[in-house]
């Protein structure tokens, strides 16, 4: 595990115990600053280590967490070394020879001679896990996203920021502005088009998951005083026309979507219902009434762990076929 100190790598040793997952040997990864250090996994204590270690020790699988300047040097490495990565950061996921899975979309296209895989945005896996069954059948022109995202995604510094915040106790800024009681339009770098990089993420992988770049997809990224689990609203226009019916059919069959959507008992997807759950939540499913054929919803999704570990680990026990 590389990147074993952040918020998606300590999850990462969370679900691996959690899910029985198949380790003979553990090798614990971080930066210098962390190298040398204690962290406990299946009851037992590993001293942090560097990323050289795994080359040595010959691991089989590597999942890194750990920012994309470390993929970017370590990922290949690995690879020639003959150790798979499952790669949580933005660096590979648009390399035309790395394939960008969501297991329950696309796992099938894996092979043996795949030893960099890239891990999707965590906004953009909650959407496509909701998208991929209704492309298939209605055939999706265009999506427009709002996204509300949690402070998790930002990372441990904007997660301490807004705790600090609500203390009323000064400390390092994530952002640049206050987030508690507050919200704002800004989510990555802005680029030249006037969107932000993890707005651009959504297009670009929604398309290659999907694996049509025809969809045309529309995101406006919001962060908002939220802890964990983003949330989405969508609107989907589609080719063909729809019956809600069918809609509740579809989403309802897909393992790893769970539909929350009954406004009489005021029930929705919130993220304090999806927060330290697997499962995609999906609900306020209803026809847009200003377009043929379209439809809006909302998805919610804990983003540390289906976003961003379990999606990973998922990824990690379909490779297992691959070594044993």
């Amino acid at each position: 595990m590389v990147g074993v100190t952040g918020l998606v790598g300590r999850m990462v040793l969370k679900l691996l115990e959690e899910r029985s997952f198949p380790v003979s040997q553990f090798i614990p990864v971080a930066s210098s600053r962390s190298q040398g250090k204690p962290v406990r996994f299946l009851g037992q204590e590993y001293l942090i280590t560097d990323p050289l270690q795994a080359i040595r020790e010959k691991a089989d699988i590597a999942i890194f967490s750990a920012g994309g300047d470390v993929s970017r040097e370590w990922a290949p490495r690995y690879a020639r070394a003959g150790i798979r990565v499952i790669d949580n950061s933005s660096a590979w996921r648009m390399e035309k020879d790395v394939p960008l899975i969501v297991p329950e979309i696309n796992a099938g296209i894996l092979t043996r001679d795949h030893f960099i895989i890239a891990n999707p945005n965590c906004s953009t896996i909650q959407l496509v896990m909701v998208l991929d069954p209704l492309h298939a059948r209605y055939q999706i022109k265009r999506v427009v996203i709002s996204t509300y995202q949690s402070v998790s995604g930002t990372g441990a510094k904007a997660v301490r920021q807004l705790e600090n915040e609500r203390k009323g106790i000064p400390g390092e800024m994530a952002y640049p502005y206050p987030i508690d009681l507050n919200l704002f339009p800004h989510g990555g770098v802005f680029q030249e088009n006037g969107y932000t990089a993890e707005e651009m993420k959504l297009v670009y992988e929604t398309r290659k998951i999907l694996d049509d770049p025809s969809i045309l997809v529309s995101p406006t990224i919001v962060r908002v005083p939220v802890m964990v689990g983003h949330s989405e609203a969508v609107n989907i226009e589609f080719s063909n026309p729809y019956t809600l019916r069918d809609i509740y059919s579809l989403l309802s069959g897909r393992p790893g979507i769970t539909i929350l959507d009954d406004v009489q008992k005021n029930l929705y997807p919130m993220p304090v219902l999806a927060e330290g759950k697997d499962e995609v939540f999906v609900g306020r499913i209803r026809r847009d009434e200003t377009l043929e054929n379209a439809l809006n919803l909302f998805i919610v999704s804990d983003n540390l762990r289906k976003g961003a570990a379990t999606n990973a680990i998922q990824i990690a026990e379909y490779l297992v076929k691959f070594i044993r």
